[in-house]
C-alpha cells in the first residue's frame, strides 16, 4: 500500500462516523424537502382533496354523488368569492389556523348560513362568541347520539379521539361534554375523525358526517391557512410549523436510534480474562503511539522520545536519575562531536515540538542516530 493510500485509509477510519451522520442528516433533509414540496393544502387533516388516512376525500365524493354541490375554498379571499345563502352549509376544517381576522371575515360572509366548525379550540370559540368548556374525549366504545336532534337519532359515533364541548345540551355526549353542540347559531363538531377516509366506515360515522354536512344542496368547504392571518395577530407554534416537520422529526429520530444501535454493536459484549495480564512492552508502546496519533498529540509524543533519549544518555554517562540537563547536553555534544545547539534542539525538554507527523518521524530518527553515535565513544 502506497503512502497516499495509507493516508486516505487512515482519514476514512478517523472521519467515517462523522461522514455517515452527515449523510444521514442530508438524506433526512432531502426527504423532508420532497415531502414539503407536496401541496400543503392537499395533505391537511380533513381536507376534501386529501386521499390519505386523515383526509376526507371519500366523504366529499359521497356528498357530490348525493347531489350536494361541494365548493372548496383554501383562503379567505376564495371564501369571499363563494356564494352563500340560507340553504348553504359552510364547514371549516383546520380551525387551528384561524385568526381573529379570518374568523371575522368568516362570520361576515357566512351570516345566515349554517356554519359548522370542526374541532375548534378555545381561541376560535372565543372569537365566534361561543366560549364553552372543552375537554379531550377518548371513547372506549361507540357513543350514541342520545339527543333530540332528529338527524342524528339512532346513530352512534365511534372515534379514537375527539374534543367534547360543555355548557349546553348536545349530541354524542360523554363525561358531561358533547361532541356535537349548537351554540349561537354555530355547530361545533369535535369528532372530526369520523370524517376521515380511515374511520368513515366505523360505527355510523359516515351517516353522522353526511347528515351534518349534507343538509342542503350547497356545501362550502373552507380550509384556512396561516397566510390569511394578520401580521398583528398571535398564532400558535403548531400552525406556523410546515407540514413536513412531523415526518422530518420522525426520520431524524429513527436515524438517531439506528446510529446508536450501530455504534453500540461495535463495542460488543464485555469479556473477562484472568489477572494479572502480561502485556509485551512492544504492544504497550504501539498502543500508546496509536493513542498519540489519534489525538494528534505530537508534543507529548516528542517529549516521550526526548525523555527516553536523555535517560539512556544519563545512564551511559553515570549522571544518575537526577542529572543536570545542561551537563548532559554538554556531555552528549562532546561524545558525538556535534554542536551543543544541535544537541539541545534534539534532546532538550524546552525544544520546539514538531508541527507535523513527518517532523516527528524525523525527530525519532535523529534521536536514534544520536544515541548510536554516543554509544560508539
Amino acid at each position: 500500500m502506497t503512502q497516499a493510500s495509507l493516508i486516505r485509509a487512515t482519514w476514512w477510519r478517523r472521519h467515517r462516523s462523522m461522514l455517515l451522520v452527515a449523510c444521514g442528516f442530508l438524506l433526512a433533509v432531502v426527504v423532508a424537502v420532497v415531502l414539503g414540496a407536496v401541496d400543503e393544502g392537499r395533505t391537511a387533516p380533513y381536507d376534501p382533496d386529501n386521499a390519505g388516512p386523515d383526509g376526507s376525500r371519500a366523504l366529499a365524493r359521497v356528498l357530490d354523488d348525493q347531489g350536494v354541490d361541494v365548493e372548496v375554498a383554501r383562503s379567505a379571499d376564495e371564501l369571499d368569492e363563494t356564494t352563500v345563502g340560507a340553504d348553504t352549509v359552510v364547514v371549516v376544517t383546520s380551525t387551528s389556523e384561524l385568526g381573529k381576522n379570518t374568523v371575522d371575515r368568516l362570520l361576515e360572509h357566512a351570516r345566515g348560513s349554517r356554519l359548522v366548525l370542526v374541532e375548534p379550540g378555545i381561541d376560535v370559540l372565543a372569537a365566534v362568541d361561543a366560549p364553552v368548556q372543552t375537554d379531550q374525549v377518548i371513547p372506549d366504545r361507540g357513543v350514541p347520539a342520545d339527543c333530540d336532534d332528529p338527524k342524528f337519532r339512532g346513530l352512534t359515533l365511534e372515534v379514537d379521539f375527539a374534543i367534547g364541548y360543555g355548557g349546553g345540551s348536545g349530541c354524542f355526549g360523554q363525561d358531561d361534554v358533547s361532541m356535537v353542540l349548537e351554540r349561537n347559531g354555530v355547530t361545533l363538531f369535535g369528532g372530526g375523525e369520523a370524517m376521515t377516509n380511515d374511520q368513515a366506515l366505523r360505527g355510523d360515522n359516515a351517516a353522522v358526517s353526511l347528515r351534518l354536512l349534507g343538509q342542503s344542496g350547497s356545501l362550502v368547504w373552507y380550509v384556512p391557512t396561516f397566510e390569511d392571518v394578520g401580521a398583528d395577530e398571535g398564532l400558535g407554534v403548531t400552525a406556523l410549523l410546515p407540514r413536513w416537520i412531523e415526518p422530518g422529526l420522525w426520520i431524524a429520530a429513527i436515524a438517531t436510534i439506528l446510529l446508536i444501535l450501530w455504534r453500540a454493536r461495535r463495542l460488543g459484549a464485555l469479556s473477562t480474562e484472568p489477572l494479572p495480564v502480561s502485556v509485551m512492552a512492544i504492544e504497550t508502546t504501539r498502543s500508546r503511539g496509536r493513542l498519540y496519533r489519534k489525538a494528534q498529540d505530537r508534543a507529548h509524543a516528542a517529549e516521550v522520545l526526548r525523555t527516553a533519549a536523555r535517560a539512556r544518555a544519563a545512564a551511559r554517562s553515570g549522571l544518575g536519575v537526577t542529572h543536570d540537563q545542561d551537563a548532559l547536553i554538554k556531555n552528549l555534544a562532546r561524545q558525538t562531536g556535534r554542536p551543543e545547539a544541535e544537541v539541545t534542539a534534539l534532546v532538550s525538554s524546552d525544544a520546539e515540538p514538531p508541527s507535523t507527523d513527518r517532523a516527528l518521524i524525523t525527530l525519532a530518527r535523529e534521536l536514534t542516530e544520536l544515541d548510536r553515535e554516543a554509544r560508539r565513544t
